[in-house]
């Protein structure tokens, strides 16, 4: 069996290959991947697993325009790189689909896995497979819901505005949600074009039979980062009164959530700090930096500088999946505040960790993580709740550790790696 998987980048493995950086993101993929290797290749000898055996891997991603042409082979897996501009997203682009249907040629695949609707290479992929190829597509987010939640409810001045950056770019938070609503499109016209979906919560199952009711849903759990599956997360060596937040670049990450309930936390824990993965948003000294900020980042500076707690919120920059599992060891609770979240690799990753987890109940998240047994979740928005949730966590030493090794307990079953590379290979057969 010959299957090709479409990833939104290029895996680490081929990175390396290719003598290239390789990007932080995704990592359920990497974990995935590494899965298919660890059972060999095509050419293993006899003593490897006889299931891999009958499982060719081809591995297609997007490429920078300067890249060339980037095509190999391994023991384990083909790769074949395609032009795309992921800059732009929201704009479809017809040549896709010949670079597309030339590696679908080349290789041939049985089975087409497309892993996320997020980009137009997904739309092109679904357009160029034949009737002798079978189309999964993987849910990750749906760029038509997050569209409607992008805002996040920020103030509508906030919302409608354009600051120097904004109109240089043409690029203000209302056209980052209109850009959001058009892969929405793109992504719908997909998934009405196959007719397998893979997904793991609730929320991703009614939402693709919303948009595809003739599709049939494969069930299926991700594998994390492999360095999540070593070292736990204790109390006693945590830093005290620390927030970990994985990102909070746009509005739909909820940063400004925690920024309006932080008051509150500290007159509880005057010494609670803040940490966040991610660009800092809100650098404002230089006139450089003064022409470059976003009106997302403006506003959180300005909440910051409101309510005098500039100095409590640290932005750590782009981290490696090393210094995040290091950052959830070292905090004290991981706090996801977002509008809306399918199932966030970064709960999973503080669950399998064993830390106390907190979370806004949107999307997905609460067929991951269990209310009051295995994490706290709160309505979203609901800034007082999420300030008690934090210092809940803060009050209660042995509930924080209680929480967190429930959380881990079922982490460790969802996200076992060799039962998620089983229950692939029965998928690939179902559909086969």
């Amino acid at each position: 069996m010959k299957v090709l998987w479409l990833s939104n980048q290029m895996p680490p493995m081929a990175a390396q290959i290719l003598g290239r950086e390789a990007g932080n993101k995704e990592g359920w993929l990497t974990g995935l991947l590494e899965q298919v290797v660890r059972h060999g290749g095509p050419s293993s000898d006899d003593t490897a697993d006889t299931e891999k055996k009958d499982l060719e891997l081809g591995i297609c991603f997007p490429v920078a325009a300067d890249s060339g042409p980037v095509r190999g082979k391994t023991e384990d897996f083909s790769y074949f790189g395609f032009y795309e501009d992921t800059v732009h997203c929201e704009r479809y682009d017809s040549a896709l689909e010949s670079q597309l249907a030339d590696i679908l040629r080349e290789f041939q695949p049985d089975i087409v896995h497309c892993f996320g609707t997020e980009y137009p290479h997904t739309l092109a992929m679904s357009r160029v497979c034949g009737e002798n190829t079978k189309l999964l597509i993987g849910i990750q987010g749906l760029c038509s819901r997050i569209a409607d939640a992008y805002m996040a409810d920020l103030p509508e001045n906030i919302q409608k505005r354009y600051l120097p950056r904004d109109l240089l770019k043409r690029d203000n938070l209302m056209r980052q949600q209109r850009k959001f609503a058009r892969r929405g499109q793109f992504e719908t016209e997909a998934l009405r074009n196959a007719a397998h979906v893979t997904g793991r919560t609730d929320w991703d199952r009614e939402a693709a039979a919303r948009i595809n009711p003739k599709a049939e849903y494969h069930f299926m759990n991700e594998t994390l980062r492999p360095e999540f599956y070593d070292g736990r997360w204790s109390l006693e060596n945590c830093e005290k009164h620390t927030v970990f937040l994985s990102q909070g670049n746009y509005p739909l990450k909820g940063l400004h959530y925690l920024l309006w309930a932080l008051p509150e936390i500290l007159e509880r824990y005057p010494d609670t700090r803040v940490y966040v993965a991610g660009d800092q948003i809100t650098r404002y000294r230089t006139l450089k930096e003064k022409l470059k900020i976003g009106s997302y980042g403006k506003y959180c500076l300005d909440l910051m500088r409101q309510y005098k707690i500039t100095e409590k919120v640290c932005f750590l920059g782009r981290m490696s999946g090393v210094r995040m599992k290091e950052r959830y060891l070292r905090s004290h609770v991981f706090l996801s505040p977002s509008a809306l979240e399918n199932s966030p690799n970064s709960v999973c990753e503080a669950m399998i960790l064993g830390m106390p987890v907190i979370s806004s109940a949107v999307g997905g998240v609460p067929s991951l993580l269990r209310d009051g047994e295995e994490g706290i979740l709160y309505t979203r928005g609901d800034t007082s709740a999420l300030a008690a949730a934090v210092i809940r966590i803060f009050d209660e030493d042995d509930r924080a550790v209680a929480l967190g090794s429930r959380a881990r307990e079922r982490a460790l079953r969802v996200h076992d790696p060799e039962t998620n590379y089983r229950r692939l290979l029965e998928i690939y057969g179902e559909i086969v």
